[in-house]
């Protein structure tokens, strides 16, 4: 089986503000896109050197403004395969799940989502060292928020409080649902045995659901806008052992505009670096623009990536903060491909 290679590096996905009526769920927000790569683009799916990919993230965010009750809090989990191998030559096509759930704030704002994708592989040239991906996917999202954790003004009086008692609940309703439809492309090239990059584009919300929790909005005014996303990454072998993987991230949504960049040093241990489960070490430093410092940690072995990450807010927020963004923890697993046991990789390979 040859290397499929994809976008490398361990980043950010961030998505744009999704309007909801007045409130407002956290972002798709992940230091370590690399343990959600299907958020980041539906053509990621399948795009790994082995037979299977299983990964999972935990994120606590703004613990230091809000408290522990009201903190940000997120998982996401995904299990992607190919699924009909050899289309023609090398191709294949891949399908995938992706879980996500994100709860935050005093009114439990909960937003969970379940997706499923498909990706088509198409391998150019007589070496394969050049692959052109098509992903879709689509599935079911629905916002949530608990109103009994909520107070209103018109129910304090006289300095007293008068719970259940404001009019304002008649007119919210308590969850809003709705199908999303996302798609992507990306290609990929091992330009030689040292370098190989790869770059994606993805739009997501195509359908533009109608989203709110207040009963009296105009639907047509309350359309989730659609997220485009464009991603560049490579992978630059300096020896044997060490590597470079810079990558940058930009997405845009409506009036909305981010941009990441930053690099992963990526270095492999013992007699069998040149194998795709041998053990590794890595560390990366990445930048938000006009929002965060991040730092990303962790360890490679047997199949298994393990990784932590750091944001330190750098925004106007930072007064509040203290300078106390985010923390993660990722767990990656890649079940390996007998074939790669047999004989050497051709080309370093972003086992994204």
């Amino acid at each position: 089986m040859k290397c499929r290679i994809t976008f490398a590096g361990a980043g950010l996905i961030a998505a744009m503000l999704l309007k909801i009526g007045s409130a407002q769920a956290q972002d798709v927000h992940f230091t370590q896109f690399d343990a959600s790569p299907l958020i980041l683009n539906p053509a990621n799916t399948g795009a790994f050197n082995g037979e299977w990919r299983a990964s999972a993230i935990y994120r606590d965010q703004w613990r230091s403004i809000t408290g522990g009750r009201a903190a940000f809090k997120t998982i996401a989990a995904s299990f992607d395969m190919p699924i009909i191998r050899d289309i023609s030559v090398d191709d294949y096509l891949a399908a995938g799940v992706q879980f996500y759930n994100d709860r935050a704030g005093d009114g439990n704002l909960n937003n969970f989502s379940a997706m499923l994708s498909v990706a088509y592989h198409k391998f150019l040239g007589q070496d394969a060292r050049k692959v052109l991906t098509v992903g879709l996917q689509g599935g079911y999202t629905q916002k949530s928020i608990d109103l009994s954790n909520l107070y209103f003004g018109d129910e304090f009086s006289e300095g007293m409080l008068n719970p259940g008692t404001s009019a304002e609940r008649d007119w919210l309703k308590r969850n809003a649902s709705n199908y999303i439809i996302n798609a992507g492309l990306s290609y990929a090239q091992a330009v030689s045995d040292k370098f190989s990059f790869s770059i994606g584009a993805g739009v997501n919300n195509i359908n533009q659901p109608l989203e709110s929790f207040d009963r009296r909005k105009a639907s047509k005014q309350l359309g989730l806008a659609m997220r485009y996303t464009g991603q560049i990454g490579a992978i630059i072998g300096v020896g044997d052992r060490f590597s470079l993987k810079p990558a940058v991230l930009v997405q845009s949504q409506a009036k909305a505009m981010e941009l990441i960049a930053g690099n992963e040093f990526h270095y492999k241990l013992g007699d069998d670096y040149e194998l795709p489960t041998a053990p590794a070490v890595f560390a990366g430093v990445w930048y938000r623009n006009q929002d965060a410092v991040m730092v990303t940690a962790g360890v490679e072995f047997k199949g298994f990536r393990v990784g932590v990450a750091y944001d330190y807010n750098t925004s106007d927020l930072k007064s509040a903060s203290n300078g106390n963004g985010g923390f993660e923890i990722a767990l990656r697993y890649i079940a390996p491909s007998p074939i790669d046991f047999a004989r050497k990789l051709l080309y370093p390979c972003g086992r994204f």
